[in-house]
């Protein structure tokens, strides 16, 4: 039996896998990625009898009902991850698009364009779909992945990883190495301090867990350390829509880091939706605690306090406040929030504007269920993640989140003493119309 691969090899091995990656052509990579789709498919009842093992093993550990929900797979699930795939196969190769053209002076042109990051280190927890969400985007971005996911899904993982790697293994002109697994926490560790290798982090899970992941590592991290969603009814709203999609932003998927946490509704409005929207999430075994203000119309409502103003529940649980005006929702909703996915519910054009532009999350929505904030959902053919970071990549991160960009110059003999001195020549900077 061959030893294990260090970290530091598994890291070595993933960045030549990223220099050829680089420059693989479109067709080759969506070949692969067919190859891919096709082998999770077939693969669909080996991968059930590891997630069987996987839940064993939750139940066994007292694993919360939140992360089992994301542990647990169907068969829905399993051609999800499919489909997926595939959705990535349709987009565009976002690898050498070039963005800007300048010609510095005849026969000096500077062009920039898109290029790999290189090496992604993709750390998740529970959520054993991910794998090929991640392997799928990296992969069509032209760089390598090294994945880790959480031991309560070591079983479903290891069966994904190793459909996925026998797949693209089967397609000419694809590099060993393209998307690697490591399993133990300490290997974690060990794949934090790969700087020279790996070139981003991608942490999923808990708030605990990412801010453990941003403290120990000096590779640039992407990612959201929580998902405090808010809706907000205003006084404009239509009650109907106000009430379906504050169910289904609660409701759809309540272990999701884009469900709702808290919902504000304006006072003007309050009497007459609480009620109705209160017996619904009763029915549904929702949990439910308001502000004072609140339980002076639904007396059976507990007391919220400090604290779940500022948790992500990822349960069945919703936090209430009653507001007075949009500005005071606004600010709540900035001082509360995690920066992730907000949505107003009103009829009013200029209220919604408002919302929009002074909520500072990288997913605001009018009129629409907080759950649309999903990469697949907006089109981008799933995603490696949502980052609530304030840098290239702001929302769910899909194919463009996973590229950067090189400068070009191409010349004809120009240097630098052409343009400096007494008798130096102007540069032209005359933009051209990309290709």
């Amino acid at each position: 039996m061959a030893a294990e691969k260090t970290v530091s090899e598994i890291s070595s091995i993933a960045k030549a896998a990223s220099l050829q990656l680089a420059h693989l052509s479109v067709d080759v990579k969506n070949r692969a990625l067919e190859v891919v789709a096709s082998a999770i498919e077939g693969g669909c009842s080996s991968i059930l009898q590891a997630n069987v093992k996987d839940l064993e093993f939750a139940q066994n550990e007292n694993i919360s009902g939140p992360l089992i929900a994301r542990l647990r797979l169907n068969e829905n699930k399993i051609m999800g991850m499919a489909k997926g795939i595939r959705s990535v196969i349709s987009l565009e190769d976002p690898v050498g698009q070039q963005q800007m053209a300048i010609e510095m002076d005849e026969g000096l042109t500077l062009y920039r364009v898109t290029c790999p990051i290189g090496v992604i280190g993709a750390i998740f927890e529970s959520r054993p779909d991910a794998v090929p969400q991640i392997s799928s985007l990296c992969f069509k971005s032209g760089n390598a992945v090294i994945l880790k996911g959480g031991r309560e899904a070591q079983h479903s993982n290891k069966m994904i990883v190793s459909l996925i790697t026998d797949a693209i293994d089967k397609v000419d002109g694809v590099p060993t190495g393209s998307v690697q697994m490591i399993k133990t926490r300490s290997e974690v560790a060990d794949m934090l301090k790969e700087e020279k290798n790996i070139n981003l982090i991608v942490p999923r899970g808990s708030n605990d867990f990412v801010k453990y992941i941003q403290e120990n590592t000096r590779i640039p991290v992407l990612g959201h350390s929580e998902g405090i969603c808010h809706g907000y009814i205003d006084s404009k709203a239509d009650s109907d829509k106000a009430i379906s999609i504050a169910l289904d932003s609660k409701l759809q998927y309540p272990a999701a880091c884009n469900a709702m946490e808290t919902l504000l509704i304006h006072e003007d409005i309050a009497q007459k939706i609480l009620p109705p929207l209160v017996k619904q999430f009763h029915l549904q075994k929702v949990e439910l605690v308001g502000c004072d203000i609140t339980r002076k119309i639904i007396s059976d409502i507990k007391p919220a306090v400090e604290k779940d103003w500022d948790t992500e529940y990822t349960d069945l649980k919703l936090s209430i406040m009653i507001v007075s005006k949009l500005s005071e929702a606004i600010n709540f909703i900035n001082m509360h929030g995690s920066g992730h996915t907000d949505t107003i519910v009103t009829e009013d054009t200029l209220r919604a504007e408002r919302f929009l532009d002074e909520i500072d999350s990288s997913s605001v929505l009018w009129n629409a269920s907080t759950r649309f904030a999903d990469g697949f959902r907006f089109g981008l053919g799933a995603e490696i993640g949502i980052s609530t970071n304030k840098t290239h990549a702001r929302g769910p991160v899909g194919l463009d989140g996973l590229i950067i960009y090189k400068y070009k110059l191409i010349g004809t003999g120009q240097t630098v003493s052409e343009y400096s001195g007494d008798n130096a020549r102007d540069f032209k900077h005359k933009k051209l119309p990309n290709s």
